[in-house]
């Protein structure tokens, strides 16, 4: 049996990517997306009537325009698996919580208005103070999110003590870090992303949290390898197709029923001042949620010139 099979039967496999065409190739049972494979799937002809449907339907603002069209590509991916969709918060909100939370209500009108029902749609916010604080709000309103860019102890920490639905640790972004600062390869077990990812896995079923842990921004095979048993792994076109194509055993690495190396007990409750601190204190965390939030806002940009051309 091919490892990809071998993996749906422990950990619930995401298809992260704006292609639709390749989402259905892979059959998946959730999918990601975020403003950078919204842009790289919005440039392929294919899916040019969708840009167009955006623009029927929400007219000349091109803010309105690119929330329809994350929607109907969310909807269009929807078509095609059996869960749900991650649909992103527009980065350059990732400090500002009442709007991240009036963007988010949006959202889930919006497909609300396509016939989609808020259970199958996640909404994706940066794991900023202001984006768990905003994503807490949400969910108290039965609005489920994923709290993305996470790449720390402190911020998962902060979504499970908010009661959030699901949480986005990054894996292969850590290890660029990692490998840059350090100027050596890093490989199994030893990946600094795999460490983290296992990391809050294990605090979370030690603590009982009901928040799900996605690992997420993979490099290669082998971190996904690793990290095999967790709740959700969101993973690459490319990495699928590699997972789909390798034959061998799969071992499960993480499971809530056997004993955590981390026996760590609960913290006191976080602060927005003690969040800040701990945040601050992690080079690595701090110096790459600050880099994926200006190349989300960066690529939204990108989105918005391609829909106004598009307009004029």
């Amino acid at each position: 049996m091919n490892l990809l099979d071998q993996l749906k039967k422990i950990t619930t496999v995401v298809a992260d990517s704006g292609d639709v065409d390749s989402i259905k190739a892979l059959n998946p049972t959730d999918a990601t997306t975020n403003p950078s494979l919204i842009l790289q799937a919005a440039k392929l002809p294919q899916y040019q009537h969708l840009i167009t449907s955006a623009i029927d339907k929400a007219g000349t603002n091109i803010d309105d325009i690119c929330d329809q069209l994350i929607v109907n590509f969310g909807c269009e991916i929807l078509r095609h698996i059996p869960g749900r969709i991650s649909s992103e918060v527009d980065a350059r909100l990732s400090f500002d919580t009442q709007a991240s939370i009036e963007k988010g209500r949006k959202l889930i009108s919006l497909y609300k208005h396509s016939g989609i029902a808020k259970e199958r749609v996640l909404i994706k916010l940066a794991s900023t103070w202001q984006g768990i604080k905003a994503a807490e709000q949400l969910e108290r309103e039965g609005i489920s999110c994923n709290l993305t860019l996470l790449f720390c102890m402190t911020q998962a920490i902060a979504c499970a003590e908010a009661n959030i639905t699901l949480i986005s640790p990054f894996v292969g972004r850590i290890l660029d870090w990692y490998k840059k600062t350090a100027g050596k390869e890093f490989f199994g077990a030893n990946d600094p992303g795999v460490m983290s990812v296992t990391a809050i896995y294990n605090y979370y079923k030690t603590n009982s949290y009901k928040t799900v842990v996605m690992g997420a921004s993979f490099r290669n095979t082998q971190e996904i390898i690793e990290l095999a048993g967790c709740d959700l792994l969101t993973i690459s076109p490319a990495l699928l197709n590699e997972l789909q194509t390798t034959e061998g055993e799969l071992i499960t690495k993480l499971s809530p029923n056997q004993p955590s190396d981390n026996t760590a007990t609960k913290n006191h409750p976080l602060t927005q001042t003690s969040f800040a601190w701990k945040l601050n204190e992690n080079a690595m965390a701090t110096d790459k949620l600050a880099e994926g939030i200006r190349n989300f806002a960066k690529d939204q940009r990108l989105l918005e010139e391609l829909v106004s051309g598009r307009i004029k």
